[in-house]
């Protein structure tokens, strides 16, 4: 398994925590949303907390997978 630090696009160099980051608040975006139409956050009891675990959970499953 080969872990990158470092990425390259077109001469400029990302960490590979920025895309993790942007990846965990695409997903995050996605997760709202759908909650939104399915009309699930009046289930969560602070919704502001969950969104905030989620995109905890999310960066660490980016952050050990990718």
């Amino acid at each position: 398994m080969v872990i990158r630090q470092v990425i390259d696009i077109d001469g400029l160099l990302v960490s590979a925590f920025v895309i993790d980051v942007a990846l965990s608040l695409m997903t995050l975006g996605l997760v709202r949303w759908l909650f939104g139409v399915l009309n699930l956050w009046r289930y969560v009891w602070n919704p502001p907390l969950a969104q905030f675990g989620l995109l905890v959970c999310f960066l660490g499953i980016y952050t050990l997978f990718l």
